[in-house]
């Protein structure tokens, strides 16, 4: 899919906005934690995210959330998942569900 396609297929589009409003309210229940488990990625700005596209859903750029999914969507995800690693090959760690 590209840019073009993302802006006509409106399943699509709410699927990905859906989505990165749930990155955003998983990121601010993680509070300080968030960094202090994967540090490096910007926080306050994955938190504001959620706030726009909940209350200024009609001024977000396509392109804009499409730059989110190719290019800083790739990074945290592999940060997450090198934290979750980590955490499970801590000894006593307890599982997580």
């Amino acid at each position: 899919m590209n840019v073009e396609a993302f802006r006509e297929d409106q399943k699509t589009y709410d699927a990905v906005e859906r989505c990165l409003e749930r990155i955003s309210e998983a990121a601010a229940k993680l509070g300080d934690l968030a960094p202090a488990l994967v540090p490096g990625q910007p926080w306050q700005e994955i938190r504001a995210l959620g706030n726009r596209l909940r209350h200024e859903y009609d001024a977000i750029r396509e392109d804009r959330l499409w730059d989110i999914v190719q290019i800083d969507l790739p990074p945290l995800c592999a940060a997450c998942e090198g934290a979750l690693q980590r955490w499970q090959e801590r000894p006593g760690s307890p599982p997580l569900t």
